[in-house]
């Protein structure tokens, strides 16, 4: 057993890096899917979409000299596709993962990647096979899930300082279901909680377009850019019947950041130690995945 000093390091270790959070609640969030939702234990699919994204970052780790610990956003961007895309076809998840790996080398503004990887992989493979999809059921929407999914969500929310994000965008969100929902339609509180319950959602709520290397840089603009990303959801749910519709809204919006950027400034987020660079100073057109 560690003494002492040795189980401050590795504490220390783990605070370091926000991935870190990341990796540990979306690594329990597949166990807790396997083992208590009795999910299909898909090994082949893990297998195949972890291959495919270690590899991705390896090659652009030694095309660029990156570090090697930059595996570990490859590893964040593996398990939130091994919860959420799912595809019949090995070709299609080779794609997904292959796109959402590379997207943040090619698809570039000022040194930061536009896209939130595991966000575009999905889209991408949606866009171009008609065999991938997101699974809303898989999760149910128990009280052991809100509670499990919304605790690691805050934790890993307030470590890399996008709670603002995630409130705005669920409270935004629920606000338009309930107008409609509720009070248009007559429908019950509990359909409507249902909604907000499921597993997807609150994935996506807390760990997908929280991103804090794609989400703008200032405060007030995040509140307005995922005011934005609810009210497009919402439209694409509701009146196009889109499924995964808020992953759809979170790529088209995820476009305009770069010009968000340019038009208030903000300090930029560093995944190691959430450092950032001072407010108003230019991003340097640096790799750092």
């Amino acid at each position: 057993m560690a003494d002492g000093p040795a189980r401050r390091t590795l504490l220390n270790w783990f605070l370091s890096d926000g991935r870190h959070f990341q990796i540990a609640f979306l690594l329990s969030f597949l166990c807790y899917g396997i083992g208590a939702l009795q999910w299909d234990a898909e090994l082949g699919r893990y297998a195949i979409i972890a291959a495919t994204c270690l590899g991705t970052q390896s090659i652009f780790i030694g095309l660029h000299g990156l570090e090697w610990r930059t595996l570990k956003s490859a590893a964040v961007t593996t398990l939130g596709l091994c919860l959420l895309f799912k595809s019949g076809s090995p070709i299609t998840l080779v794609l997904g993962a292959f796109v959402a790996i590379a997207s943040k080398f090619v698809l570039r503004v000022r040194g930061k990647h536009v896209f939130n990887p595991a966000n575009v992989g999905i889209v991408a493979a949606m866009l171009f096979t008609g065999d991938a999809w997101v699974s809303p059921g898989q999760w149910g929407s128990g009280a052991a899930l809100v509670f499990l999914v919304g605790v690691a969500g805050l934790m890993v929310v307030l470590r890399v300082g996008r709670i603002d994000t995630s409130l705005t965008f669920l409270l935004a969100f629920a606000a338009l279901h309930f107008v409609r929902n509720v009070l248009y339609l007559g429908w019950g509180i509990d359909v409507w909680l249902h909604q907000l319950t499921n597993g997807s959602l609150l994935l996506f709520t807390f760990f997908m377009i929280t991103d804090p290397a794609t989400t703008p840089s200032a405060p007030r603009a995040r509140i307005g850019w995922s005011i934005v990303v609810a009210v497009l959801a919402f439209l694409l749910s509701w009146r196009f019947f889109v499924n995964a519709a808020p992953v759809w809204a979170l790529f088209f919006i995820s476009s305009t950041t770069p010009f968000i950027d340019m038009l208030w400034k903000g300090e930029r987020f560093d995944w190691l130690n959430a450092r950032r660079t001072p407010r108003g100073l230019p991003h340097q057109a640096t790799i750092n995945p």
